[in-house]
């Protein structure tokens, strides 16, 4: 009797608790709260007589320093006989300096509790460091001197070119890098920007005056800058900065070749046999981050395609199934920026998955968003905006882009307002302005075999819709 009593107040307990989950899970989730503006905490700035510019930036409570050292020299500086020359001169950077070797700048930063490294894209090198707050000016000095005194050593180039030669092999032999390299090729022909992957052979001949002439001619404290970001004592800082640094030769004027890139419709099939998917990236060249159309698109991008509820995602992985993670991308270059979708969907639903593409952005453009779907994806945009600016990283990141292109400090400070303030009718007429299915180039990586009837009719079709007004 005793045991059932108790099995009884049990079970009781537990419906009891069930009951009151159950309620709980029908509540009316508490709203969240408003974005709020971003405020950039107070900076300093200045510039040494050679040109090199630096900003620091007091940010956060951990006693940690972050530096970047950015310089305007990346594979847009290459001319077409040095394809992937930048990145051969940014690794063998790593490998020593005239007065460390590479072994010891390791075991100096691991001293310092942090870590440094080097990397390569298409308009900048970037030297970044961090430290624990009382190191940061060794931090400084030593990064200075990898930026300035790179022994280039011989014994190392054969071992970093072998090296980047597996990566790229390595990156040749995935169909995104094929699919995204091609569409790169096609709106970008006459620019660094479309080049292909650098070939074992044009690594090969890549020699050590090379790789020396590169660094004499693209870098220099003019096209230097230097981002500090997080807990250190300012006039340290400042002090390591200037003794290490004002006697660095001023080197070339900052250029960065403005690219041309080519709105037009047309297809390229990559043949890769017996594929169970066809990667595909379709899109187009827009504006870029200076244009005020740029925040706008970049919410109607995210409801579109880029973010995990937009709506291409919905329709083609959540609603059809025909792909596990499609995404759009609005990619800010140098002055030029361009929109695409990118997914790998199944063989046999390749044209299908276009068709349902070009649906969406079309749907999009005949008729405004509901207020609240839009809003929510300006909630979403606004969040990735704070977080973004959470972290000493990420501080510098925003400071380098708004260097990078041009752009005013209220290009930050009234963000959140600016994203708040799109409306529905903006989305659809920035869809119908910019992201036009017939002006689109396609690139697709798949078996050609099983997709060629599939793409013919998604093309015929495409031709034969109408382009919203």
């Amino acid at each position: 009797m005793a045991t059932n009593k108790i099995l009884s107040l049990a079970l009781s307990a537990v419906l009891a608790f069930s009951t009151t989950i159950a309620s709980a899970q029908k509540q009316t989730p508490p709203a969240g709260g408003a974005p709020k503006d971003f405020t950039l905490p107070e900076k300093q700035e200045f510039e040494l007589p050679n040109g090199l510019s630096a900003t620091m930036v007091p940010f956060g409570e951990i006693p940690k320093v972050t530096v970047q050292m950015v310089v305007q020299a990346g594979n847009v500086h290459e001319t077409e006989k040095e394809n992937g020359l930048a990145d051969i001169v940014g690794h063998l950077m790593e490998e020593g300096t005239t007065t460390r070797s590479a072994k010891q700048i390791a075991e100096e930063v691991a001293r310092m509790g942090g870590n440094l490294n080097i990397s390569i894209g298409p308009n900048q090198t970037i030297i970044y460091g961090s430290a624990l707050t009382e190191y940061g000016p060794d931090l400084v000095r030593l990064m200075a001197d990898v930026l300035q005194n790179p022994s280039f050593p011989e014994s190392e180039l054969e071992r970093i070119k072998n090296d980047f030669k597996r990566q790229m092999n390595l990156a040749r032999s995935q169909p995104g890098t094929q699919a995204q390299t091609k569409f790169q090729s096609l709106l970008y022909p006459n620019h660094p920007y479309g080049r292909n992957l650098p070939t074992d052979a044009e690594i090969n001949s890549f020699s050590l005056e090379q790789v020396r002439n590169f660094y004499q001619q693209q870098f220099g404290a003019d096209r230097t800058a230097v981002y500090v970001a997080g807990r250190y004592e300012a006039g340290a800082m400042e002090d390591a900065l200037k003794s290490s640094l004002s006697n660095w030769v001023k080197g070339p004027e900052p250029n960065i070749p403005i690219a041309k890139p080519v709105t037009k419709s047309t297809m390229a099939v990559i043949d890769r046999p017996g594929a169970p998917q066809s990667t595909i990236v379709i899109g187009l060249p827009v504006v870029d981050p200076s244009h005020q159309d740029y925040i706008p698109l970049r919410v109607t991008n995210s409801l579109l395609g880029g973010s995990f509820g937009s709506r291409i995602t919905r329709n083609i992985r959540e609603n059809k199934g025909y792909t596990y993670s499609p995404s759009s991308s609005l990619s800010a270059r140098y002055r030029v920026g361009d929109w695409y979708e990118f997914a790998d969907v199944t063989t046999e639903h390749t044209g299908n998955s276009l068709k349902e593409i070009v649906n969406e952005i079309n749907r999009l453009g005949k008729e405004p968003p509901a207020a609240d779907e839009l809003e929510g994806i300006k909630n979403y945009e606004a969040g990735l905006f704070v977080l973004r600016n959470s972290t000493p990283d990420g501080i510098i990141s925003q400071l380098n882009f708004l260097d990078l292109h041009g752009l005013p400090e209220t290009f930050l400070t009234n963000q959140v307002q600016n994203i708040l303030a799109v409306t529905p009718q903006q989305v659809q007429s920035l869809t119908q302005k910019y992201i036009r299915p017939k002006d689109m180039t396609l690139v697709v990586v798949g078996d050609k075999k099983q997709i060629d009837k599939q793409l013919k009719k998604f093309q015929a079709d495409l031709k034969k819709t109408t382009v919203p007004q």
